[in-house]
């Protein structure tokens, strides 16, 4: 990932959970995401046309693709850094959607592997991914699949892999 390059890790974490979260708003699903050398591209079905009242239609499911720029990656980080930090009243909490969890383990996940290009793509709830790995061997190509179920209990460690990793404690790998 080119605008982390350096950094002492790529935190693909942060990345993904930030365009999880844009998804969420978007109300985007059955995602596929392609890491490219200015950002990522991401397809995905969208609702377009919806109508504002009961005797409208309800919009058709339509594809849509959506290209995000290192810039747009770095305002989408810095806005969700923002709202996380601001204090919300009980009465009007911020809701996480699937997108900002899902994304934000499987990009927990990527850091773990240090892979030189991501591209995966969601069916069901479930995401395969395949990373271009480097060894002493040369790059190839591995793919991981996490079911629902996966993705789940992985969103369900993340509490604990947290506090693991403010204690300064390497964490454990989740899948």
């Amino acid at each position: 990932m080119r605008i982390y390059e350096g950094s002492p890790r790529q935190d693909f974490e942060e990345v993904f959970r930030s365009i999880g979260a844009f998804l969420d708003q978007r109300g985007m699903r059955e995602i596929l995401l392609l890491e490219a050398p200015d950002g990522f591209v991401v397809q995905g079905l969208v609702i377009a046309g919806g109508g504002s009242t009961w005797s409208e239609s309800m919009g058709q499911l339509v594809k849509e693709t959506l290209t995000f720029l290192d810039d747009d990656i770095a305002r989408f980080m810095e806005e969700a850094i923002a709202r996380r930090g601001r204090p919300t009243p009980p009465s009007d909490p911020v809701p996480t959607g699937f997108y900002e969890q899902a994304l934000r383990v499987i990009g927990r996940y990527i850091d773990e592997q240090r892979p030189r290009d991501v591209f995966f793509f969601e069916q069901d709830g479930a995401f395969v991914l395949r990373l271009l790995t480097a060894g002493q061997a040369g790059a190839r190509h591995v793919l991981v699949e996490f079911t629902r179920q996966d993705i789940e209990a992985m969103i369900a460690s993340g509490p604990s892999l947290r506090l693991q990793d403010a204690g300064g404690g390497a964490a454990a790998p989740t899948h």
